[in-house]
């Protein structure tokens, strides 16, 4: 071989480990911004889990007693269902001493009402609103030519909300138009 060829020789293998250090270069960037969109990826997943914890801290700290609440409901229906029978009873209405029992049940009935509210449960206006399947429950339907269809016009049981969350849906009666055939069976009684 003359000098020539072993010079050319030389320049290419200098070429080709040029372009392997370009090509290990090349991937090395490419690690690197595979690297970084990696980084990205873990904080942006990090950030995400952080605002869920602290949104599950929240909501444990607002609707922690959720269970509790709509326990202590019951305690609130059967104080109400007590007086109600109280006040109906004929033996007692000849007591003297029955309007001040009542009072004292009136007074346990407005500091449970008033414990709900530091707590925030509210009770769910319903009468004379229009259902909301989200609030409320349908026990009947009662037909009322007065009102329009779908507005409530009793309440059996009140509902209740905890916050924004509902702990009870309201039971209700709701207004409905008479049917054709019971306008017709009417209309055949009158003649």
């Amino acid at each position: 071989m003359d000098e020539n060829s072993e010079k050319a020789e030389d320049l290419s293998k200098d070429e080709k480990v040029e372009d392997l250090d370009k090509d290990k270069e090349l991937s090395i960037e490419e690690k690197l911004i595979e690297t970084e969109e990696k980084l990205l990826r873990s904080l942006a997943e990090i950030e995400n889990q952080r605002r869920r914890f602290e949104k599950e801290i929240k909501d444990a700290f607002d609707y922690g007693g959720f269970s509790f609440a709509k326990e202590t409901l019951a305690v609130l229906d059967n104080l109400q269902r007590a007086k109600i029978s109280v006040q109906n009873n004929e033996k007692l209405k000849d007591n003297k001493d029955l309007d001040e029992f009542l009072k004292n049940i009136d007074v346990i009935e407005k500091d449970l009402m008033s414990i709900f509210e530091k707590n925030k449960i509210r009770k769910i206006s319903s009468i004379n609103k229009k259902f909301d399947p989200n609030l409320h429950q349908a026990m009947l339907e009662i037909d009322d030519e007065k009102v329009e269809p779908g507005t409530i016009i009793q309440e059996i049981q009140p509902g209740y909300m905890l916050g924004e969350r509902l702990l009870r849906p309201s039971f209700v009666g709701v207004a409905k138009k008479k049917d054709e055939k019971e306008l017709k069976k009417e209309e055949k009684k009158d003649n």
